[in-house]
């Protein structure tokens, strides 16, 4: 198989776009991986793991395996069954941790992709081959193994085991398919049509027990943040997103799991001690940020605003407006010449850059407020940048509405109309995944807007309609009057409540009266059959001798 000369425009996450997946044993690799194994090795099942490797069908010559020992006890030695590129190298400086474990791996691998594995899964013989052929095909990928859960004895299978196994193609066999377990991730893969339908979301599946993906994407990203002990893989999973990945999870990437997986095991605890850390670190996880006025490591929308030939009051109204915000994670990066505001001698209310200099002293104690003259090209790995032109201000609800209507709609870009002069003066939400895919697969001159149309959407629309208005035209609500308000609403809602429970007790009353009527209406039907039409029929029947219907067998006849 070749390089593709162009690479395929994924919308979302939806990878069934792309066309001439090889099926195993049928195509030609030709990209090296260097599979990163962090061990502790106190679990014992490194050498598994490592004899599952030795029979891998991808070519022996692209893949590399380096094992990175991070236990507390003296190093470890390799087993003698493993692949033959093997290393072991260790963490120096008394660094510790699986972050920095995969870091450091990364850092000395030499293949063009990174395969992440947990020391405790054995590998079926095609599992590499299966996760690298999607890299042949694009190389913003990440791609996510099929592990399953058993719970073997170890005393039970040896390196020997594995490997004949293997070699014989018989792994499955090693374990009852009934006694495994599958990962959590793949309850999603379920409802989400192998993450083509997750959209923007799709990162949150991204485990480190078995994916991989290229070197220079993980890179780009920035490699695993080394502060975190558990929840590292989500959270890398979300800066890939922001880098433009797309997650596609391969189900004949096999391997079985040895032993209960700590999520698993642990769940209540590993989500209070994950969501402090993932909270600061992942915007998108809104359910971790509801306390309100808090400011967050990673702010959810950065707001841009250009100082240059503005007033102090337009570039005020306009950044005030947006610290305002109904969404709270919110930073501001106001451009504009701030070199050119030196120390000398100047007359101060004559100073031809007084508004500028007005400005960095608004807001130069705000830690929510930057100043920056040149704007980078992303804001990564804040997910939304929005720019506003200063004098218009985004209504408090603005920002919120404008985000979930995008992530309703998968759009990359949208754009607000504001006012029409020389040229239409506009708004623009713009999201990081959606211009970093662009990035990656744009034509070399290619407008960036129409790529972006192509991976994720964009659209033009009324800025008025979403409140963004004129700053003459802006009204903001005190927190006095937004509190008066929130009580009109709680008493509204008990007269609601109460309105509600009046009706209940008199559908309640309405059925009860239903059910006497019934009883009623049934007591005097019997009333009657008594009295009179089991008489009547008595003399219409005794002269013919029949039996009535009521009567039971051998009685009744007349």
């Amino acid at each position: 198989m070749t390089s593709p000369t162009r690479q395929p425009r994924i919308p979302a996450n939806d990878h069934g776009v792309i066309e001439g997946v090889p099926a195993l044993g049928e195509w030609t690799p030709r990209l090296s991986v260097s599979v990163v194994i962090p061990t502790s090795g106190s679990r014992g099942t490194l050498p598994l793991a490592l004899a599952g490797l030795a029979a891998q069908t991808y070519p022996r010559h692209l893949l590399e395996v380096i094992v990175v020992d991070d236990g507390e006890q003296p190093m470890l030695r390799l087993p003698e069954i493993r692949p033959e590129r093997t290393r072991l190298i260790r963490p120096k400086d008394g660094r510790w941790g699986k972050p920095h474990a995969c870091n450091l791996g990364a850092s000395t691998a030499e293949g063009d992709v990174v395969h992440w594995l947990d020391d405790d899964l054995v590998l079926f013989p095609d599992h590499v081959e299966a996760q690298m052929r999607w890299h042949h095909l694009a190389d913003y990928l990440v791609v996510l193994g099929h592990p399953r859960s058993v719970q073997p004895d170890p005393s039970e299978l040896s390196p020997n085991e594995v490997l004949a196994a293997a070699e014989a193609g018989a792994v499955a066999k090693l374990f009852h398919e009934e006694d495994s377990t599958p990962q959590w991730t793949e309850k999603r893969w379920n409802r989400t049509s192998d993450l083509r339908t997750a959209g923007v979301d799709a990162f949150s599946v991204h485990v480190g027990a078995t994916s991989s993906l290229p070197a220079a994407l993980f890179r780009a990203a920035g490699g695993m943040d080394e502060s975190l002990m558990l929840g590292e893989d989500t959270e890398l999973g979300y800066r890939l997103a922001q880098a433009g990945a797309v997650f596609v999870p391969d189900r004949a990437a096999r391997a079985w799991h040895l032993g209960r997986s700590t999520v698993v095991g642990r769940e209540p605890e590993v989500k209070r001690h994950n969501w402090p850390y993932l909270g600061e670190r992942v915007p998108t996880f809104r359910w971790l940020r509801k306390t309100p006025g808090r400011g967050y490591r990673v702010p959810y929308v950065e707001v841009v605003v250009d100082a240059r030939g503005a007033s102090l009051e337009e570039v005020r109204a306009t950044v005030d407006g947006a610290l305002g915000s109904w969404t709270p994670d919110v930073s501001v990066r106001i451009t504009g010449p701030w070199s050119r505001l030196g120390d000398g001698r100047r007359a101060p209310l004559d100073d031809p850059d007084l508004d500028l200099r007005l400005i960095s002293a608004g807001y130069e104690g705000d830690a929510r407020v930057t100043f920056t003259e040149d704007l980078p090209a992303s804001c990564f790995p804040i997910p939304f940048r929005f720019h506003c032109p200063a004098g218009w201000v985004p209504g408090q609800d603005a920002l919120g509405r404008l985000i979930a209507f995008a992530d309703r709609n998968a759009l990359g870009v949208l754009s607000l109309a504001l006012e029409e002069r020389d040229e239409v003066v506009h708004a623009r939400l713009e999201r990081t995944a959606a211009l970093s895919r662009a990035r990656l697969v744009a034509d070399p001159g290619e407008d960036l807007d129409d790529v972006v149309h192509e991976v994720f959407g964009t659209l033009w629309d009324v800025g008025e309609k979403w409140g963004v208005v004129r700053s003459e035209s802006a009204t903001t609500v005190s927190p006095e009057t937004l509190q008066a308000e929130l009580e009109k609403c709680r008493a509204r809602s008990l007269v609601l409540q109460d309105r509600a429970n009046r009706w209940r007790r008199q559908a309640t009353r309405g059925h009860a009266t239903r059910r006497r009527w019934r009883h009623a209406s049934r007591r005097v039907a019997r009333v009657l059959m008594r009295r009179v039409a089991r008489p009547v029929m008595r003399r219409v029947a005794r002269p013919v001798g029949l039996r009535m219907p009521w009567a039971a067998p051998g009685r009744g006849r007349l």
